[in-house]
């Protein structure tokens, strides 16, 4: 068994596309086999990228009918139903969103083993920049009562989809037109706010992540090689 993951590098993306990404790789995890030429394997591939302004519901949709997604798109966001865990979340630029496309049999056959690890991949990294951040009974991450990382996946025959997005230095303005994950009375924030730098480069949250999430996984990374990045990005 292998703990190698690929990583792809996607920049910026509108949040439809990246689900036509994600669908793409999953297929091509699905359909893995140890009898595969090595050049042809995509047993783990870590997505990372930015979105354009887009809120996401996933399974949970109470409260946001038809209506509330036409008041949210009026405000110059997309709105997009999904089928992974978690209710309503805001994604936009300035903010680190990570897609692990794993074969959990490669890892822990367990999505609660899976979510855990995501979530200390996240704690991990907050304390490399001296924050103290930990988990709830709610799924994600939170520094004090302030929630700076959403978590939602899904997972079918234990490859998973989704992911997380942590706030890094993205308009936080955008979560007071809802209810973050469906959490009355709980907010918001982001690394840069908590670290008072208003000037945090994403590609430096970025190497942390990747670091974090190489310790924490027990994984080895290896960038996508240039030609099936751009054969995956261009499908």
């Amino acid at each position: 068994m292998s703990r190698l993951v690929h990583v792809l590098q996607a920049g910026r993306l509108n949040y439809t596309r990246a689900l036509q990404l994600q669908k793409s790789v999953a297929n091509l995890v699905q359909q893995q086999s140890s009898n595969s030429p090595d050049e042809q394997r995509y047993q783990n591939v870590l997505i990372l990228t930015e979105h354009e302004p887009v809120y996401t519901i996933g399974i949970r949709t109470q409260g946001y009918d038809d209506v509330e997604a036409n008041r949210l798109r009026k405000l110059g966001a997309e709105f997009v139903r999904t089928n992974r865990g978690g209710l309503i979340t805001f994604h936009g630029p300035g903010q680190l969103v990570a897609y692990p496309i794993l074969n959990l049999k490669l890892f822990q056959p367990s999505v609660r083993w899976y979510v855990c690890h995501l979530e200390r991949t996240i704690i991990q990294l907050c304390r490399r920049y001296g924050l103290r951040a930990q988990t709830t009974s709610d799924t994600g991450v939170w520094v004090g009562d302030k929630k700076i990382c959403a978590i939602g996946i899904h997972a079918s025959r234990y490859v998973t989809t989704h992911g997380l997005a942590l706030n890094c230095c993205n308009d936080l303005s955008w979560f007071r037109h809802i209810v973050p994950c469906g959490l009355v009375g709980k907010s918001v924030t982001s690394l840069a706010q908590e670290l008072n730098r208003p000037e945090l480069d994403l590609s430096e949250v970025t190497s942390e992540f990747l670091a974090c999430f190489k310790d924490t996984l027990e994984c080895d990374l290896c960038p996508l090689d240039g030609a099936r990045q751009q054969m995956l990005l261009e499908n």
